[in-house]
């Protein structure tokens, strides 16, 4: 599964990297709303909790799932500006259409297509729709939406006045030390560009993200990182200041399955310091592409990421009851094919598939001694499975 972003020709000075105020108050609000995905800030979201009035913490919850499942796309600027306020006013510059359908994706947990052409605050069978899946969603859901189909300046009005008593109750003494942060990883990440092109600045992003050349995506099956399921690469490294050589995909793992084009649009990365370990990608019909990704460390690299892809071929291959016992039996110290076949009953070929399989899922090490080939476990490849898999879930 993975989201494709086609920009075949775009120039990189159509790629933009930049910090989000109003971005990075959602992902504060997204930390507060699903704490357990945060558990390195529970020591701030208990104190930012202790600290809320009683209002402010009430507005949160009718709102929160604007920002706590998925994000509504209009708090992840396209075009992100210095400060909260003028983004806010950019949000209230995007006419009820798009702000309502924006809204009830995340209200009603569904994508506007569902909805068909047809606009929930004109078509009373599609307010029907939006009403139904927002009640299957729960009681809170179905307020919020009947009240944003009936008034949806009242709605919008109420939603950005709880935004600006967040920024008063403790976003603004946060952001200046987080503006900074962000600005660096921003410097990084436009010098990488500058200097080395596309592909060493995605990899700087997110090891979940990658660069595909076009004349390879066409064919074949892949895996969760952009790449042929062979194992072949499938990063290209574009030229400087021009469009990625031989045409290209932006290929970022996540849950969605969907194929679309920045060619006109650009696309936009914003740095998260609150956000990790998730990638947020919106990309409404016509509307730039945007990504937030969290921010790198100190050194301008970003953390280890394992696809989901290769966490599903990890848990397949341990899944296989011969696998699983060849693996046990490698724990305990390096063995031959041979070794291995007299062990447990079984003939050289056997046992030579299914090490090719744990091979493939990168829990194996071979080594090489004279005429024999010595098979081990990478115990870390085993022991991060489980931690893989939740930042693969929750990214």
């Amino acid at each position: 599964m993975a989201l494709r972003i086609d920009i075949t020709g775009l120039p990189t000075t159509r790629l933009r990297f930049a910090a989000s105020p109003l971005a990075e108050l959602t992902a504060m609000l997204h930390a507060l709303s699903a704490a357990g995905h945060h558990p390195h800030l529970a020591g701030w979201t208990a104190d930012v909790r202790g600290r809320l009035r009683p209002e402010l913490a009430e507005r949160l919850l009718e709102a929160e799932f604007l920002w706590r499942s998925s994000r509504a796309d209009f708090l992840l600027p396209a075009r992100p500006r210095p400060t909260l306020h003028e983004e806010l006013d950019d949000v209230d510059r995007i006419d009820d259409e798009r702000y309502v359908a924006a809204a009830l994706v995340t209200t009603c947990g569904n994508d506007r297509v569902h909805f068909g052409d047809a606009s929930p605050l004109t078509d009373s069978a599609a307010r029907d729709r939006a009403l139904e899946r927002a009640q299957a969603r729960g009681a809170v859901q179905e307020a919020f939406a009947e009240r944003l189909l009936a008034d949806p300046a009242a709605v919008r009005t109420r939603v950005r006045g709880t935004l600006e008593q967040c920024a008063d109750a403790f976003f603004d003494a946060a952001w200046p030390a987080l503006a900074a942060r962000l600005a660096t990883d921003v410097r990084v990440k436009n010098d990488l560009l500058a200097r080395k092109g596309l592909a060493d600045a995605l990899a700087s992003v997110s090891a979940a993200v990658v660069l595909v050349p076009g004349h390879e995506h066409g064919g074949g099956e892949r895996d969760g990182e952009g790449r042929p399921a062979d194992g072949r690469p499938g990063q290209g490294r574009p030229g400087k200041g021009r469009g990625p050589a031989g045409g290209a995909h932006i290929v970022v793992d996540k849950l969605q399955d969907a194929a679309i084009t920045a060619r006109r649009t650009g696309v936009t990365f914003i740095p998260t310091v609150f956000g990790t370990p998730h990638l947020v990608a919106v990309h409404a019909h016509t509307r730039r592409p945007v990504l937030q990704y969290p921010v790198a460390d100190e050194r301008g690299t970003a953390d280890a990421v394992v696809s989901l892809g290769i966490v599903e071929r990890r848990l397949k291959a341990l899944a296989h009851p011969v696998r699983l016992r060849l693996v046990r039996t490698l724990a305990r110290g390096p063995h031959t094919t041979g070794e291995l076949a007299d062990a447990w009953g079984l003939t050289a070929p056997e046992v030579s598939r299914h090490l090719a399989e744990l091979r493939r899922a990168g829990l194996l090490d071979a080594e090489r001694h004279g005429r024999y080939v010595r098979y081990s476990l990478d115990a870390t490849a085993l022991t991060t499975l489980g931690a893989d898999l939740l930042s693969a879930v929750l990214r």
